[in-house]
């Protein structure tokens, strides 16, 4: 179990800080389609722990050391070469949408100009990402059940204060703009974008457990723990739509309002997942690119964590509602190849 719930840790502690953190993410994908997006958040939750429990498994019987080694094995030689440059890529995506996070959390809390907030994240990030592999991975899953228990208190607080029926809210919902054209799209891209981020950590982590079964094992929990937060969280943001819409950080607002103190907390917590996103997904690039722990690696941390720094500055709002829906509809592929490749190992196994 131990073994289980450090695969769990790290697989939610990566997809929380990329896709979850701020709050932003559900309002684009779930929230701007009112009730029906709660519905989206019941699918996504179901994709999330099939993926993990498929994904973590594969990574086991692989003895995976990369994701290049589950995405071979699912898509093929041809489309395995596109699928590993997609991942590769969109994790300096996210590291760009992370660093750009980290600014506007630091402005919209503490006051510091959004940009000189980036400028702290990349250093921070910049020197951890030259560390050793096992302490990074450790780092990922450090802040997560601080996070899951704040985002779920924080969440219930903004149901039990709404000010709004949820018929005047489903209204406000319909007039926000959203990531999608359909509920059901929404969820998928979510998972999409999302998963696309996780396939590293899952294929590594899986491929370093004892036994497949305590990497299926992880992956369903981890799974099934961001589908759970995932559906209080959106009810939260739901709730409170009328106050939080238009905020980069729309669950630190709610939390700041419930207690200043909470705020605080809330804001420390979100730049600890932002920071260990933000550190596994410029690790996963860099070391697909390089050998990692050598001179050259750390040079190249270096020198995409500036150009990494230059793309935040287009902004955090801006960045989550165009990076992600583009990567969304790409890792439809890999959500193909993951479904096909489960069902036929199975049938395999059966045979």
């Amino acid at each position: 179990m131990k073994e289980s719930l450090k695969i769990a840790g790290a697989f939610v502690g990566v997809i929380v800080g990329a896709g979850f953190a701020s709050g932003r993410e559900l309002l684009l994908m779930f929230v701007g389609f009112g009730v029906w997006g709660l519905v989206g958040a019941v699918v996504s939750a179901a994709l999330f722990t099939f993926l993990g429990m498929a994904l973590a498994g594969m990574g086991s019987r692989l003895h995976a050391t990369s994701h290049k080694d589950v995405v071979y094995a699912l898509c093929g030689r041809f489309l395995g070469s596109f699928v590993d440059l997609m991942i590769t890529f969109f994790m300096f995506a996210v590291t760009v949408v992370m660093l750009a996070g980290g600014g506007a959390l630091l402005e919209q809390q503490f006051g510091i100009p959004a940009i000189a907030g980036s400028v702290i994240v990349t250093l921070i990030v910049v020197a951890v990402v030259c560390l050793d592999v096992h302490k990074v991975i450790g780092m990922i899953g450090a802040a997560t059940p601080f996070l899951i228990l704040a985002a779920v208190g924080v969440a219930l607080y903004g149901v039990a204060t709404r000010d709004q029926s949820f018929d005047d809210l489903n209204q406000l919902a319909s007039q926000q703009a959203s990531g999608a054209s359909h509920w059901l799209l929404g969820a998928l891209l979510y998972v999409s974008y999302n998963i696309v981020a996780g396939v590293p950590i899952l294929a590594i982590m899986g491929g370093a457990a004892k036994s497949e079964k305590q990497a299926v094992l992880g992956g369903i929990l981890g799974g099934a723990i961001l589908g759970l937060l995932m559906l209080v969280m959106s009810l939260g943001l739901l709730s409170r739509l009328d106050t939080v819409a238009d905020l980069p950080m729309p669950m630190l607002s709610i939390a700041t309002e419930a207690s200043p103190v909470l705020g605080l907390i809330m804001a420390v917590i979100i730049f600890c997942m932002i920071l260990n996103t933000a550190v596994g997904t410029l690790y996963s690039f860099c070391a697909r690119l390089l050998p990692a722990g050598t001179r050259t690696f750390r040079m190249g941390s270096v020198a995409a964590g500036v150009v990494a720094f230059i793309g935040s500055l287009v902004g955090f709002i801006s960045l989550v509602g165009q990076v992600y829906p583009l990567f969304g509809y790409l890792g439809f592929l890999l959500i193909g190849a993951v479904v096909i490749g489960w069902f036929r190992t199975r049938r395999l196994v059966t045979a």
